[in-house]
């Protein structure tokens, strides 16, 4: 990013009233601009209390070692509320998903689906995962800028999707369109409507699938273990849509933007890019790297169930938080000069992306592993691939992600 919009940022960061920050409003996420207002946050007040938030009032939680301990204790900070900052419109229209319970039930719905990510099914996944993005990247243009989302990140994380639920392949188009309507908010009444009207009908494909496995013999798709789990073949249609909902967006926004931001910062750190030619054994470690630097979702929320003292503050009973990952992930008190993308970085996987306790990320491995694959394979065939324009980011302050980055790979 341009260093004197990083300046205004951070001049516009220490200008601004604290009581007036709201880091839920999405502009700084869309402008990429939303560091420095962390920064300041993590030093002045690292528990901050906004009552006029854009989605009504919460605490931001920014420092590492507090989010940490947060995201630990689920029995005071609870995701039964929900994890993000926006409520739906009724009760009506609530999706529950096993991210947004508590145990018992939280823990019964997420093994129901964890097999997928069993280490044996990784191992099996591999060469089909490595043969599809040779395929991609094979059929790259050289010489001529291209837009990296469409091409790459959005078309191997859709495959690999399409892939975990048995999904036809020739609809698996529709699996981003729906991760990308579930993820918009802040939109006015009738968009909400049609939303609403999209997420019915994603809702009404997936129940036909449902009902095809259910009265065939188990398979090890989500969809086919979700149908024959006890803690899950009973679940009302809203709770489906919630788990599918979790399960689609979890697979597709935080790899597809890792992927995308990985190679963003190579070019902003082109001596980083050396390092990784020079010794491509580091690609393990630097993929550890790219999703701590990137942190596809910027923040998970929780609701207090108790009042709850954390430095000098006290967070109710009833009140909403974020823990902003994106934030803890550049404390430099806990993780050594943090701003800076270093692929060879001691310790890389204490990063927060991936969330603590109970409710850490069900599929970091195989995210690792997509990302693993992909730039061994790139390496391979192109030494360089050079990034043109600064990316156009997601408007949200939920997904922290792209919507498109014009590339070139020299001819």
């Amino acid at each position: 990013m341009d260093h004197s919009v990083l300046a205004a940022a951070r001049e516009e960061a220490h200008a601004t009233p604290l009581d007036t920050l709201d880091m839920s409003d999405p502009k700084r996420f869309a402008a990429g601009t939303a560091l420095p207002f962390f920064e300041r946050l993590r030093k002045e007040a690292p528990v901050h209390y906004q009552p006029n938030g854009l989605y009504g009032p919460y605490w931001s939680i920014t420092k590492y070692k507090d989010i940490m301990a947060t995201d630990t204790n689920h029995k005071v900070f609870s995701s039964a509320h929900g994890i993000t900052l926006v409520e739906p419109r009724s009760e009506e229209l609530k999706a529950p998903m096993f991210i947004a319970m508590d145990p018992p039930k939280h823990d019964d719905q997420r093994k129901a689906v964890s097999g997928i990510v069993a280490p044996n099914n990784l191992a099996n996944m591999e060469n089909l995962i490595r043969s599809r993005t040779i395929q991609v990247i094979e059929q790259l243009p050289v010489g001529v800028p291209f837009d990296w989302v469409e091409k790459v990140s959005v078309n191997l994380t859709t495959q690999m999707l399409a892939t975990l639920f048995d999904f036809p392949f020739e609809d698996r188009h529709l699996l981003p369109h729906w991760s990308d309507t579930a993820t918009t908010v802040g939109m006015t009444e009738a968009e909400m409507d049609a939303r609403e009207a999209e997420l019915q009908n994603m809702l009404k494909y997936f129940v036909r699938l449902w009902n095809e496995r259910v009265n065939a013999p188990p398979k090890t798709d989500l969809i086919s273990m979700l149908a024959h789990n006890p803690a899950t073949r009973n679940m009302p249609p809203r709770e489906y849509m919630g788990n599918l909902i979790l399960l689609i967006v979890g697979g597709n926004d935080t790899t597809r933007n890792s992927m995308t931001g990985g190679l963003k910062f190579l070019n902003e750190f082109p001596g980083e890019y050396d390092k990784l030619r020079s010794n491509p054994s580091l690609i393990p470690n630097m993929v550890s790297e790219i999703i701590r630097y990137q942190t596809p979702l910027a923040y998970m929320r929780r609701t207090a169930l108790e009042d709850f003292e954390l430095h000098d503050k006290t967070i109710r009973k009833g009140e909403k938080l974020a823990m902003w990952y994106v934030s803890g992930n550049r404390d430099s008190d806990s993780i050594p000069d943090a701003d800076r993308f270093m692929i060879d970085r001691k310790n890389v996987r204490s990063h927060l992306s991936f969330g603590f306790g109970i409710h850490r990320c069900v599929g970091n491995r195989l995210a690792e592993l997509q990302l693993k694959i992909l730039w061994e394979e790139l390496l391979k065939r192109y030494p360089r691939i050079d990034v043109l324009a600064e990316p156009t980011r997601v408007p949200s302050s939920f997904v922290n992600g792209y919507l498109s980055m014009k590339v070139q790979i020299p001819a």
